[in-house]
């Protein structure tokens, strides 16, 4: 079932595709993750204070990885503009009458 427009929309205002969407939550979540990778690497090798700096930050970063991934795309919009076109001419189907005969020539 198609769904009926009484005017024609403007398209400019709508969201990104989905796969668009599910493209840029991944890549959001993979550096994420490889920050929190490199967290884990410099808790091993780095001491004192930054080494537990770095062990929260490894802890902490998957919660807010998926917060931050999961964001939905945050346009925010009262949705398609209708186009003016009062005052444009509109164009109609011709009519023929079954009286008038198209071959013929009088």
């Amino acid at each position: 079932m198609s769904q009926q427009h009484e005017a024609p929309v403007s398209i400019t205002s709508a969201r990104s595709s989905r796969s668009d969407d599910i493209k840029r939550r991944e890549v959001k979540y993979l550096v994420s993750m490889g920050i929190r990778t490199v967290c884990f690497v410099l808790a091993v090798v780095l001491s004192g204070p930054m080494r537990w700096v770095m062990v929260a930050g490894a802890f902490f970063l998957p919660y807010f990885a998926v917060v931050i991934a999961n964001a939905a795309d945050g346009r925010q919009s009262a949705g398609p503009a209708q186009f003016e076109d009062e005052d444009l001419p509109q164009i109609t189907a011709a009519v023929q009458h079954p009286e008038q005969d198209v071959g013929s020539s009088s």
